[in-house]
């Protein structure tokens, strides 16, 4: 199937809340089996980000987004990746196997599941990985790729989201004409649940 790119959702927006049960509760200092928006009020700048376990896009990004969201969290910036593709027509997304690699592959960020795909609905997510910066307010700072590179095209360094993310702890916004969509494999929607529009 083709790669689809990023919707680039409107700048300013606020973050849609989620609900959804952590695929890894032991990854932060939380109680409980589901993480919230709201559990991490206290973050300068909150990355949300849409991931899946058996994405080759992901898998190339894979090794150095783990190392950004431990350097990027040593700052106070909070990770939080979310699984939305259908875990009946793709297994190896589902509950187990997510908490298989999140233990595997050592992230430091909490792994979290959306089972019925309104949450990624809410952010107008497309592809995986598609990545979401949000400010101390919440609002919409950068949405698009993690690096200019592909698989087998470069190795991934996460040059636009660091420039992002450093923009954003500053207090300043990257410049929408420096923002570019990401480009992954296609959220894997339930029958009847792909989004009406891309606003």
């Amino acid at each position: 199937m083709a790669a689809v790119e990023s919707n680039m959702r409107a700048l300013g927006t606020k973050a849609p809340d989620f609900d959804l049960p952590i695929a890894n509760p032991g990854v932060d200092d939380l109680h409980g089996v589901r993480r919230s928006l709201s559990d991490y009020s206290d973050a300068p700048v909150l990355v949300v980000m849409f991931i899946c376990n058996h994405c080759p896009y992901v898998h190339h990004v894979e090794p150095s987004l783990i190392e950004t969201a431990q350097t990027y969290s040593e700052k106070g910036v909070q990770f939080v990746a979310i699984c939305a593709n259908d875990a009946e027509r793709y297994p190896d997304d589902g509950f187990e196997r997510m908490t298989e690699r999140a233990r595997e592959k050592g992230y430091p960020f909490p792994y979290l599941q959306d089972e019925d795909q309104t949450v990624a609905q809410a952010y107008n997510a497309a592809c995986t990985p598609d990545f979401y910066v949000f400010d101390d307010e919440r609002t919409l700072v950068y949405r698009g790729r993690y690096d200019e590179t592909r698989p087998n095209q470069g190795t991934a360094h996460g040059g636009d989201l660091h420039e992002a993310l450093d923009a954003a702890l500053e207090g300043t916004v990257l410049p929408k004409e420096e923002q570019h969509p990401s480009i992954g494999c296609s959220i894997k929607w339930k029958p009847g649940r792909e989004p009406a529009s891309t606003a």
